[in-house]
């Protein structure tokens, strides 16, 4: 049996004895290779990487420009599948289509125009063929959680670029995910409203006990709301350190009063700056 045979079939749930939690995502050397285009060379995004996302964990990745983290979001969530190694989401192999038990927000705005609020949190959960009765119950909840309760009843047209991404989070949340992929959802949005947001997917994240990894640029918002933060290195990106915050699970914006929150940003920070400069192709 060849190493690659043996990363590739994980057991189901693996106990982490670091943190007394089980293997949730398991990815072993994975890489994404997009193929040659006009005559010109593969482009190699992403990896190799290895990593396994803990069961009920908040985990945050940031790297510099490029270096492939929406790519790795995209092989988790069954987008695409890797050119080379594997992908397991709870014992089971990832190879180009969502599994069932994960949603994806993305950063650009996915509501549907021509539907109202109610409509769009209930779109995809409906597919599933639920009674309506029960699509009704959850999405009532999720309207409420999210502060939309009494936008129900208009368009996306209506409301701010924030509350338009919570409306996608309601439509995520509708799904009882087990794993809830976040890809810069709040990227586009202001600071005081990017920190009432992280608030709020902390309160989901806690409510739903879902398994969350969060993509982004923002270094604060990594720090506030994970439990870890895997930090990659520029294309094709690797993590170059796993760093735990240590956070209560109770935490929130109040956090980042904590004299350890600017030990860790300066952490983070300090490794994210040498890999950007190699990004940029800046000269120190």
């Amino acid at each position: 049996m060849t190493t690659a045979t043996m990363l590739a079939d994980p057991p189901a749930l693996v106990a982490d004895p670091a943190a007394g939690l089980k293997t949730h995502v398991a990815v072993r050397e994975a890489t994404r290779v997009f193929a040659a285009r006009d005559s010109g060379l593969p482009f190699h995004a992403l990896g190799p990487v290895s990593f396994d996302l803990r069961e009920g964990e908040f985990f945050s990745v940031v790297g510099p420009s490029g270096c492939g983290k929406s790519t790795l979001l995209d092989l988790i969530a069954g987008l695409c599948a890797p050119s080379s190694g594997s992908v397991h989401f709870e014992g089971k192999p990832v190879n180009g289509e969502v599994p069932d038990g994960v949603a994806v927000v993305f950063q650009e705005d996915a509501s549907f125009s021509w539907l109202t609020v109610y409509d769009n949190a209930a779109f995809g959960v409906r597919r599933t063929g639920l009674p309506e009765n029960e699509v009704r119950e959850r999405v009532e909840h999720a309207l409420a959680f999210m502060g939309l309760a009494s936008f129900a009843g208009i368009y996306p047209s209506q409301l701010s670029g924030g509350m338009r991404q919570r409306v996608c989070i309601a439509r995520a949340m509708v799904l009882r995910p087990r794993l809830m992929l976040l890809d810069e959802p709040f990227g586009a949005l202001d600071q005081q409203t990017r920190l009432l947001m992280g608030e709020e997917m902390l309160k989901l994240w806690r409510d739903t006990g879902s398994t969350v990894m969060l993509i982004t640029h923002s270094i604060d918002e990594a720090v506030l709301l994970s439990d870890r933060i895997g930090v990659m290195s520029s294309c094709p990106g690797t993590f170059i350190d796993i760093v735990e915050t240590g956070w209560s699970r109770e935490r929130d914006a109040q956090t980042a009063m904590d004299p350890r929150f600017g030990a860790l940003q300066s952490r983070v920070w300090g490794m994210l700056r040498e890999e950007s400069i190699k990004a940029l192709g800046v000269r120190k």
